[in-house]
């Protein structure tokens, strides 16, 4: 704290006025010693004894060590005001709109605070502009495929509609078979956009939430067997694995619900080959982990870091015949981040884990 204090801008003047005093009296008294001598040398004595008689030792000495001053205080000086030189430059270079410049801090004193401040202030504004730049793109990209997935059903729709409208069928079965492909198209109109209003909520300002102490032991074993019949239809069936029977959280139930369901449809979606789903409950340094595990074909490493970003596909295919409404893993990400955990994805070609974390409550809370 003492060497904080004395490392001040103001100890440093401080200190340089009081060395520029000190080397002024040496020197003027240095000068005066040798003047003493030259006194005595021919060439030098009529001039110094002209200076002494007509105007005095004092007034010179005083003149020549204001000037010595001087002199040592902005020869001492030079390296704090060159340093503010340079900070000032680094402004003008930031102020020109170069936000990737930065002042190197070469002190700790409060010019180098003010320089760390300014470069803190220029990374927070740099980042910002790139955020809403990330923002903007977003935007776009969001527009651009809601469009296409939005415009891909209707114009099903419309094309069957159409036929129907100008009485382009053979007979009542024809008619019904137009019918329930339009349905059926709806249907799935409705679920994108469902789930567009959901994905939404969450990466707006948020659900509202509404916590109550969950055992997810108890909690994922009801939602599996909710899945039965949808597994029974896929061949496969779950397996459900707990280190401890009570392992609970604070988390909104139905918030919980929307998550891991579309995980667990995921899973049954993408894992048929392997028959089986398994779901893993376990703890870790105050975290409950959840497993959901398929056994499918694995998740191409490229597409990994991209799978919970919202109309990815991994397939590549836009097609709800081959996969989901490409929104399901952004929301069950978003979710799990609303309430203070973290979800990833590892898979290789004997199995695809998707991995959530959420914080613990101890079971008497």
């Amino acid at each position: 704290m003492r060497n904080k204090f004395i490392q001040t801008l103001r100890w440093k003047f401080i200190f340089v006025f009081l060395l520029s005093i000190v080397l002024t009296l040496a020197a003027v008294f240095l000068s005066y010693q040798v003047l003493q001598k030259l006194i005595y040398v021919k060439p030098f004595r009529d001039p110094i004894r002209w200076v002494v008689n007509h105007i005095g030792s004092t007034p010179v000495a005083v003149v020549i060590g204001g000037l010595l001053f001087l002199f040592f205080f902005f020869l001492f000086s030079q390296k704090i005001i060159g340093y503010l030189e340079e900070i000032t430059l680094g402004v003008q270079e930031i102020a020109k709109g170069n936000l990737e410049y930065e002042i190197v801090a070469k002190s700790s004193d409060e010019l180098g605070v003010v320089v760390e401040n300014i470069n803190q202030m220029t990374r927070k504004l740099r980042n910002s502009i790139e955020e809403e730049r990330i923002a903007e793109r977003t935007k776009n990209e969001l527009i651009t495929g809601v469009s296409h997935d939005l415009r891909t059903p209707l114009t099903s729709i419309l094309g069957y509609l159409e036929l129907i409208e100008s009485d382009r069928y053979k007979d009542e079965v024809e008619l019904r078979y137009y019918t329930n492909i339009a349905y059926e198209k709806t249907k799935n109109l409705k679920k994108l956009i469902d789930s567009l209003f959901e994905y939404t909520s969450i990466h707006g300002n948020g659900p509202d939430l509404k916590t109550n102490k969950i055992n997810i032991n108890g909690f994922l074993k009801q939602l599996a067997e909710e899945f039965i019949p949808t597994l029974t239809k896929a061949g496969m069936s779950y397996r459900m694995v707990s280190d401890d029977e009570l392992v609970y959280v604070q988390a909104d139930g139905n918030q919980l619900v929307r998550a891991y369901e579309n995980l667990i449809s995921n899973a049954i979606r993408y894992g048929k080959e392997g028959k089986f789903v398994d779901i893993q409950i376990k703890k870790s340094n105050e975290e409950a982990i959840v497993e959901i595990i398929n056994y499918g074909e694995a998740i191409p490493e490229m597409d990994l870091p991209y799978i919970f970003e919202r109309f990815y596909r991994a397939e590549k295919s836009r097609s709800s015949e081959t996969g989901g409404t490409g929104l399901g893993l952004a929301i069950a990400k978003g979710i799990i981040e609303v309430h203070g955990g973290q979800i990833s994805a590892h898979s290789n070609k004997s199995r695809t884990v998707f991995e959530t974390r959420i914080p613990l409550i101890p079971a008497n809370a």
